[in-house]
């Protein structure tokens, strides 16, 4: 009984205990509520202006594009700028970039053109999260409590995408896309105030004589040198150019094959999101380190073939049931993605790997590329169909890279 109680007592305490998490989860929230509120708010306005599911998947593509171009040297310069201050900057660009949005909105002067710009900014901040807001949080929680903290985090993203779509898709209907916009600056207030209260310090990297370079060169050694960091980016590739992508072109399935309005195409949209909630919850309830690399590979499976079945789908209805089940694939893959990696990477280059992280998920413009290409001249339905079907095939055959994920062990105690 001694024993126990002693355990206990140095058990770390759980993530929302800390005050810190808790700002941080906050900020994560936000900024996951605002991306998918603008989202599908773009996504209708660019569809309903042009009819060109292209420019559709474009706005999702430069959301992405930042990573690719900036991630790694973001990776690097996160260890030279003290974190919370460029939490800070990150969460006021983004407010700034939507109050801007709004104004240009209420003026009657919002053109295609300054959602793409918009979503090329707002691209930079997301791009940031991986080496500065994640990074914070697991040295606020510490190894032991990272996944069951980035259940929660990601969990939160995962209600964003349930309650997100839905409330844009109102908004859209009741006062035009500027309402988003204004929700969104009113959101990113409550970030800043959190951010601005964040009781934690970083510090910062002794400047020393190596260049930007030379520490992203010291990043890729390490993945180089670990069979299972490697394979975790290459998974992470094969989701971003076969996976994410789709999510641009579900408002234009649901539009032109369903004939749905704004609210029911909200409320199509949010349904992923009711599934990854979901499967965020069963993750942090019996998530063990164990399970880790199977619930990221098996999570992106799932994911992909429930692409092709939203595509198949008969109805809306069950065009959602699947979408359901495309959240909950996305729930395992999201949650062990950023775990695994700052999990698997050495204390003294995790902050760089992590920014490596970021341009893995930046090779994404690749996939919105091909899928907006595709969509225009085979239209929306029949791209998601092959494009579920081409990115099993690829998981199938790039398995000799990935494999070592789950043949070298499940611990992932660093």
């Amino acid at each position: 009984m001694e024993g126990t109680t002693r355990l206990a007592a140095e058990a770390p305490p759980r993530p929302f205990a800390l005050p810190d998490f808790r700002r941080l989860w906050a900020v994560g929230l936000v900024v996951f509520i605002v991306r998918w509120l603008e989202m599908l708010a773009v996504s209708i306005f660019v569809w309903q202006a042009t009819h060109s599911a292209f420019l559709v998947t474009m706005m999702g593509m430069l959301r992405i594009l930042p990573m690719g171009l900036f991630g790694a040297p973001l990776g690097v310069l996160a260890e030279r700028v003290e974190a919370r201050t460029s939490l800070v900057i990150v969460v006021l660009a983004s407010l700034v970039t939507s109050a801007a949005l709004a104004a240009l909105s209420f003026a009657g002067a919002l053109a295609v053109w300054h959602l793409a710009l918009a979503s090329f900014v707002n691209g930079i901040a997301w791009a940031a999260d991986n080496p500065v807001r994640r990074m914070m949080i697991g040295q606020v929680v510490g190894p032991e409590r990272m996944g069951q903290a980035m259940s929660f985090d990601v969990g939160s993203n995962n209600a964003s995408r349930m309650l997100g779509p839905t409330v844009s898709g109102l908004l859209f209907a009741a006062v035009g896309i500027e309402g988003t916009f204004v929700v969104s600056v009113l959101l990113y207030g409550g970030a800043l105030l959190a951010a601005v209260t964040l009781r934690y310090r970083s510090g910062r990297a002794a400047a020393g004589g190596e260049g930007v370079l030379a520490r992203i060169g010291e990043g890729l050694r390490a993945v180089r040198q670990s069979p299972r960091l490697r394979g975790t980016l290459v998974v992470t590739i094969l989701f971003n150019i076969f996976g994410w992508p789709f999510t641009a072109l579900v408002p234009v399935v649901a539009q032109d094959r369903f004939a749905l309005g704004p609210e029911a195409t909200g409320l199509l949209a949010s349904m992923d999101g009711v599934g990854a909630f979901a499967g965020a919850l069963l993750m942090a309830w019996l998530a063990r380190p164990r399970w880790y690399a199977r619930a990221y590979v098996g999570g992106l499976a799932l994911y992909l073939a429930m692409v092709s079945g939203f595509a198949l789908a008969p109805g809306p209805v069950a065009a959602g049931a699947a979408l359901l089940l495309v959240g909950f694939g996305q729930s395992g893959f999201s949650i062990m993605q950023a775990t695994l990696v700052y999990l698997l990477s050495p204390p003294e280059v995790r902050t760089r790997v992590l920014g490596l992280l970021s341009v893995c998920i930046g090779i994404g413009p690749v996939g919105f590329l091909a899928m907006g290409l595709l969509a225009d001249r085979l239209g929306a339905t029949a791209t998601c169909a092959i494009t579920g079907i081409a990115g099993l095939l690829a998981l199938a055959l790039t398995a000799p890279l990935w494999r070592a994920i789950l043949a070298l062990g499940e611990d992932t105690k660093t």
